[in-house]
């Protein structure tokens, strides 16, 4: 069984679609609390390490067991909104958060590992090292691997709907080994088909916001996906199987803002309601606060049932509307649309904190900046094989 240490490992999305693919994942690193709980409670056989990356030594490895020949993997997904073209300030930022790969590194040497496996957003390899320097991050983040012996590495760009995530996401990968003579590839497929957020959605029951009714009974509706959001044998979860759902909680919303709901047609968003009224039509619409005075681009966005879904962040509950109904989608649905299983619980922190507290990532936050597991899986099979073939000698 591969072995794997989980570098700023959010609420787990890499180890849970490393598990199901055949991986022990040994260790967890991880500075967010919340994300510690719901790591901690749906992974307990992974020792959850709660600190600041930078902190951790080898004292924090102690008992685990390391083979005298290295962990296979290390995986590395590190903030990414200095790299986001997602904010119009987002990429004016230029602190230490921009090179915290080398703790993704000094953990690969720590631990002796075969292999590293970066992830983050594609601005990445458009951002510099500073305003007056043209240098790329990824030249500097790829000499540095060389550096510490990783000198056989590839870069690619892999859309997450190409794996079977009902959700266009587009995540660059930075695949690298100590080993010169292996051939690195990416991953193609999974073996899953495309999926659509009507996909997603089946079998979970409608909520009406405001009720504070918790849908847990799932409907007789289903599809192939959902029936892999089910099936905790796949995802090697069956101490976790609960015929109910979890976390499918309606949000509150005011009067006003289920009106503007009700404006939106399938693929339309707050910036098409803006276009569409104008004039005195907007300005009543504003005084009776179904429209706000100012218009957020990436704000109340429709869900088309038979397309996937635009990328989920850690603003999804803000940025998307249900496709057939008036709310907010709950956590449970954004969950669907990331292909975390329907046994994984998010325990962890509060529906909601304020996005000025970084110490604290509600769920939706969790869900939002964390890996797809489909993704992470079709990661899983391409790198089992990888070090079959040219280390295991298992092909």
């Amino acid at each position: 069984m591969p072995t794997h240490i989980d570098c700023f490992a959010g609420p787990g999305g890499i180890c849970t679609g490393l598990h199901a693919a055949g991986f022990e994942t040994l260790a967890a690193i991880e500075y967010i609390g919340s994300c510690c709980e719901t790591y901690a409670f749906n992974h307990p056989e992974v020792r959850v390490i709660h600190n600041d990356i930078r902190n951790v030594g080898p004292a924090d490895f102690d008992g685990l067991n390391i083979p005298e020949d290295g962990v296979d993997l290390v995986t590395s997904g590190m903030p990414c909104e200095t790299f986001s073209t997602a904010g119009n300030t987002s990429r004016s930022f230029y602190d230490d958060r921009q090179f915290l790969f080398r703790e993704g590194i000094r953990i690969a040497e720590l631990t002796n590992a075969k292999m590293i496996l970066f992830e983050n957003v594609p601005g990445i390899t458009s951002k510099t090292v500073a305003r007056d320097d043209p240098t790329l991050i990824v030249d500097v983040l790829e000499q540095e691997l060389e550096q510490a012996g990783y000198t056989n590495h590839i870069r690619v760009i892999l859309d997450a709907t190409d794996f079977g995530v009902p959700q266009r996401r587009n995540r660059f990968f930075i695949l690298a080994t100590r080993f010169d003579n292996w051939v690195l590839d990416y991953p193609r497929q999974n073996g899953f088909g495309p999926a659509t957020v009507a996909d997603a959605f089946a079998g979970l029951p409608d909520v009406v916001p405001n009720t504070g009714i918790e849908g847990t009974r799932y409907t007789r509706r289903t599809s192939a996906y959902a029936r892999l959001m089910r099936n905790d044998a796949f995802w090697h979860r069956e101490q976790f199987a609960n015929r109910q759902i979890t976390n499918h909680l309606p949000m509150k919303h005011r009067q006003c803002t289920i009106d503007r709901f009700e404006l939106l047609n399938p693929g339309e968003s707050l910036k098409d309601l803006f276009e569409r009224f104008v004039g005195a039509e907007r300005e009543e619409l504003q005084r009776h606060h179904i429209l706000p005075n100012k218009m957020f681009i990436k704000r109340n966005y429709r869900l088309i049932n038979e397309e996937p879904s635009p990328t989920v962040t850690s603003h999804c509950l803000d940025e998307f509307v249900h496709p057939t109904a008036n709310r907010a989608l709950t956590v449970r649905e954004c969950a669907r649309l990331q292909s975390f299983p329907d046994s994984y619980n998010f325990v962890g922190g509060p529906y909601l904190v304020p996005h000025i507290d970084r110490t604290v990532q509600d769920k939706y936050e969790q869900i939002g900046d964390a890996v797809p597991p489909l993704l992470a899986y079709a990661w899983g099979l391409k790198i089992t094989e990888i070090l079959n073939e040219f280390y295991y000698g298992v092909l």
